[in-house]
């Protein structure tokens, strides 16, 4: 029998886990989630679009030069590769790579972080979840020296191209001039929706107060859920513009302020008729309940009038179906039609009683 040779063991490292292994992850490069690049001079647009790296020393060649990088939902690496380019500060890449963030205006040294929310609505009868009705979505703008960093969040950007380079004095501002485009685009875009959800709850309202007309009460609730979305996607941004140009007038010229400052008006002006929208649905519903309500009482008395009618007919045919054999007018030749007469009497008298009383 030959010699057993013996198996070598594999060696194992003392303490190993699968958590001390090394893992192989693979960063997404940070251009896959750019959506333009652009070198600004003097407020006009140079031709063409821009790595990263080489935007801002392109926009460094003079005194009034600036990036715009518009990116959409970037991670935290590709964030902080863009933050290491801009020196932003590592608080505002934390907020700029989590949505649902309030409206607000914050500042970090010389660089400002806004947050302006988008609202999407479309008609009830082109969606399948209710919940789609108005849904919103964020824009960040980052705010700094000689660049501006836009960061979308299930929102679409303006379409500016065209009309910042139809205006290059306003382009010449420098970075907050692209900031109060899109804020005031995103503004107009409230204003827009608060005009289209008018014409809905005064067809809502005309539903309700219509005689004898169903009343969708789902219908009503549904666009006061909706409404309270919108509500916190405006309200605090009224808020956060004033105390932003109040607190940070050294950022930001006079020009941009007076800017800013109109479309803090316009977004309060939204926020008021937004509310005013919310109450009138509130007095809807509490109408529409009201009205079932008093269909219901209505039905009622109907259904409690037919019965009271029937009852008199009934009880005299119980009566005299006993078939006891000393009972008036048991024999008598006229005794059936008088008592169909005296049936018929009493249900016309009682429908004369019932109509009188708004019963029926």
């Amino acid at each position: 029998m030959p010699p057993r040779i013996p198996r070598a063991n594999k060696p194992v490292r003392p303490n190993e886990s699968d958590e001390s292994r090394p893992s192989h992850t693979y960063s997404v490069p940070v251009e896959r989630a750019v959506d333009h690049c652009r070198v600004f001079h003097d407020g006009l647009r140079l031709a063409g679009e821009y790595q990263i790296s080489a935007a801002l020393d392109k926009a460094r060649e003079v005194d009034t030069g600036f990036v715009w990088l518009s990116l959409h939902e970037p991670s935290t690496k590709q964030m902080e590769k863009v933050a290491d380019i801009f020196g932003i500060h590592e608080l505002i890449v934390e907020d700029a790579v989590s949505a649902h963030q309030r409206p607000k205006v914050e500042r970090y040294n010389d660089q400002l972080f806004v947050v302006v929310r988008s609202v999407k609505y479309m008609d009830d009868e082109e969606v399948t979840d209710t919940r789609q009705i108005i849904s919103t979505g964020e824009v960040q703008m980052l705010i700094g020296p000689d660049f501006i960093v836009t960061v979308r969040h299930n929102a679409v950007m303006p379409r500016l191209a065209a009309e910042i380079d139809a205006e290059p004095e306003v382009a010449a501002l420098g970075p907050a001039s692209i900031a109060w485009k899109i804020a005031d685009h995103l503004v107009d875009d409230y204003a827009r929706i608060t005009a289209e959800l008018s014409e809905d709850v005064d067809e809502l309202e005309n539903e309700v107060f219509t005689p004898r007309k169903k009343i969708n009460i789902d219908k009503i609730y549904m666009y006061k859920r909706e409404i309270l979305e919108m509500r916190h996607a405006v309200g605090p941004l009224g808020p956060a513009l004033r105390t932003g140009i109040s607190a940070n007038k050294d950022l930001l010229s006079k020009q941009i302020r007076s800017y800013f400052r109109d479309v803090q008006d316009n977004a309060m002006i939204v926020n008021d008729q937004v509310h005013g929208f919310d109450e009138r649905l509130s007095s809807l519903l509490d109408a529409s309940v009201a009205k079932v309500t008093m269909q219901q009482n209505t039905d009622m008395r109907t259904i409690s009038a037919v019965v009271g009618m029937v009852a008199a007919p009934t009880l005299i045919a119980g009566i005299y179906g006993m078939n006891f054999d000393n009972m008036p007018e048991l024999h008598w030749e006229f005794g059936y039609p008088m008592s169909l007469l005296l049936m018929l009497a009493f249900v016309l008298a009682m429908l004369w009683w019932f109509r009188r009383n708004n019963w029926l």
